[in-house]
């Protein structure tokens, strides 16, 4: 386990993913991991989950793949298109996530408000 809560989180759940399991135990969490699965459940990627005291119980959806995006990357509105053709397979297939001033979001939401921000991870 490293410090990286967020890359560790999606790496088991990518690995229980290929490992063709429905669900997988999460033992270290955090708030901005809770935060990217919310909007992965927003956008079907994750069936459902929920935090049993110390752990987080995770339901994976429609997933293909999923990863923290290494070094953390600033980018502006310019720069969103050419981030998508570099971690998403297809145009339309998945999202990139993005921190900015006005919390997380997908980066169609960050192209529509016309903000950059922080590439955190992308799910397909």
């Amino acid at each position: 386990m490293s410090q990286d809560k967020v890359a560790d989180g999606l790496n088991q759940i990518m690995n229980a993913k290929k490992a063709g399991k429905a669900a997988i135990t999460l033992k270290a969490h955090s708030k901005l991991l809770l935060s990217i699965l919310a909007i992965a459940k927003l956008k079907g990627y994750i069936k459902n989950y929920k935090l049993d005291g110390n752990n987080l119980l995770v339901e994976i959806g429609r997933l293909n793949g999923c990863n923290a995006i290494k070094p953390r990357y600033f980018v502006t509105v310019e720069d969103i298109e050419k981030y998508t053709k570099r971690y998403l397979p297809a145009k339309d297939i998945g999202i990139l996530i993005i921190t900015t001033n006005q919390g997380l979001m997908t980066h169609q939401t960050a192209l529509e408000k016309n903000i950059g921000g922080g590439l955190l991870a992308y799910i397909y």
